[in-house]
C-alpha cells in the first residue's frame, strides 16, 4: 500500500486542533483541502477520526491512542528533513505549553511573556496549570516544559535545576504569632494551612515537627498557594510555604512573613522535559530562556547605589 506521508502532518494538525478549519489554517491550506485529506486517512486507517458532537468535533478513541505516537513521527520527521542549523528567532512560528505550579506562574509568567515576544513575536505560550494527579502529557508530548520540585524518576524525562528557596511562614497583620519571639510550640499550636495540589495534610513540616515530638492542626489543605495566602489573610490560619516564589504575592496582600522557629530543608525547583526535545533548537531556547527566568527570582536583590560625590 501506498501512503502519502504529508497526510501523517495533516493528522498531526486534526488532532491538534480538533477540526478541519482549525488544521486548515494551521497547515496554510483550504478548509476543503484539508476536509479531502481527512477523508483519505479515514480510508487509509478504517476510522472516523473525528466525529461530529452538536457543533464541535471530538476524537475516536483510535485517534486518541495515536495522537502521541503521530506527534513524535512529524516531530521527527521535521527535524531529520530539515537543513535549519540556526534558529531564527523572528521567524519562529510556533506553540510552547508551559505548566508550572500556580506560584511560580504567578511569579514568572509575566517576565518569561514577555522575553518570549520580544525575541521571538511569532511565538505563542499557552501556561497551563498542574493537574491534581500525575499525568502523562510530559511523555506524549503535549506539554513543552513543566515545573517539580523533585527530579523526574523516568528516564526518558531530562530535569534542571533551577534554583532551591526556603520556606517562610505567612501571617495576616496582627497575627498572635507576630506578637513577640515565635517559638516552636506556639507554632504548633496555631491552625494551619497546607498547599497540595492532590489534598494533602501532611507534608515534611509535620515530620520535622514529629522528630521534636511536636504535632500541629492542619485546618485545611488548599489547591494553590494564590488561595492559601488569600485564606491567611482572611483569618488567622498559618502558611507556610517557599519564599521567594511567593514573594510579590505576599508583599501585594500585606501578609507578614516570619521566619520558621525550626529548620527545614530547601525546596528544589526542576525544569522538566521530554528528550525527545534534546536536540529541538527552539525548545532549547524556550527552557533556557524559563531557566534564566526563574532564577532570577533566586538572585540576591542589587545594592542600592552609593549617591555621587564631588569633589572639591
Amino acid at each position: 500500500m501506498q501512503l502519502d506521508l504529508n497526510l501523517l502532518t495533516a493528522l498531526d494538525a486534526l488532532l491538534e486542533e480538533g477540526s478541519v478549519a482549525g488544521a486548515a489554517a494551521r497547515l496554510h491550506v483550504t478548509a476543503p483541502a484539508m476536509s479531502r485529506s481527512l477523508g483519505r486517512i479515514r480510508k487509509a486507517t478504517g476510522d472516523q477520526i473525528l466525529v461530529r458532537t452538536g457543533r464541535s468535533m471530538v476524537p475516536t478513541t483510535r485517534a486518541l491512542a495515536m495522537r502521541a505516537q503521530v506527534h513524535a513521527l512529524v516531530q521527527q520527521a521535521h527535524q531529520l528533513l530539515s537543513a535549519q542549523q540556526e534558529l531564527d528567532l523572528t521567524a519562529l512560528d510556533r506553540v510552547f505549553t508551559v505548566r508550572w505550579h500556580d506560584a511560580l506562574t504567578a511569579a514568572c509568567g509575566t517576565a518569561l511573556i514577555t522575553a518570549v515576544h520580544r525575541q521571538a513575536p511569532g511565538v505563542q505560550l499557552r501556561l497551563s496549570a498542574e493537574p491534581g494527579t500525575d499525568t502523562p502529557e510530559l511523555r506524549r508530548g503535549e506539554v513543552d516544559l513543566e515545573s517539580s520540585s523533585s527530579p523526574p524518576t523516568l528516564p526518558d524525562i531530562r530535569h534542571r535545576l533551577v534554583g532551591k528557596d526556603r520556606l517562610v511562614v505567612a501571617v495576616r497583620p496582627g497575627h498572635p504569632l507576630t506578637e513577640g519571639p515565635l517559638s516552636l510550640e506556639r507554632y504548633a499550636a496555631a491552625g494551619h494551612l497546607s498547599v497540595s495540589r492532590r489534598g494533602r495534610l501532611r507534608d515534611q513540616i509535620d515530620d520535622a515537627l514529629t522528630t521534636r515530638g511536636l504535632e500541629r492542626r492542619v485546618v485545611a489543605a488548599g489547591p494553590t498557594a494564590a488561595f492559601a495566602l488569600q485564606l491567611a489573610l482572611d483569618t488567622d490560619l498559618v502558611v507556610t510555604l517557599p519564599d521567594a516564589v511567593t514573594r510579590a504575592a505576599r508583599d501585594q496582600l500585606g501578609l507578614v512573613t516570619l521566619q520558621p522557629p525550626l529548620p527545614l530543608p530547601d525546596v528544589p525547583l526542576y525544569l522538566l522535559w521530554h528528550q525527545r526535545y534534546d536536540d529541538d533548537l527552539a525548545h532549547t531556547w524556550l527552557r533556557d530562556l524559563a531557566g534564566e527566568t526563574v532564577r532570577a527570582l533566586f538572585a540576591p536583590p542589587a545594592a542600592p547605589q552609593q549617591p555621587l560625590t564631588h569633589q572639591k
